[in-house]
């Protein structure tokens, strides 16, 4: 949040926090959730990159359609062990996987 605005709705009395302070995550929980939000952003990626669609994508998993999107949109439902399964489905390394969590920051 922009500076400028932060100030304007602590005038008016709002109480201005972070995402973590608000649900009250500890670090550990937080940067679980980022690492997570992660892998499945680029697992879409790498899907959408391979033209994999996400029945194909299902197919490969053995699951389905709708648990393919589900891991895509980061559904807390979907364990971080199906989007390992997946991105090795489409031919990523552990490298390729590192890299995409270290490359940038969940937005």
């Amino acid at each position: 949040m922009k500076q400028g605005k932060k100030r304007l709705l602590e005038s008016k009395g709002y109480k201005v926090s972070s995402t973590e302070e608000f649900l009250g995550l500890t670090d550990e929980e937080s940067a679980y959730i980022e690492t997570k939000v992660l892998l499945a952003k680029s697992f879409k990626e790498l899907r959408q990159s391979k033209r994999v669609s996400q029945t194909e994508m299902s197919k490969m998993i053995g699951s389905s359609q709708s648990r393919v999107a589900k891991m895509e949109a980061g559904d807390p439902s979907v364990s971080t062990d199906l989007l390992f399964k997946g991105m090795f489905a489409l031919g990523a390394t552990r490298k390729d996987i590192s890299r995409a969590l270290t490359a940038r920051k969940a937005a």
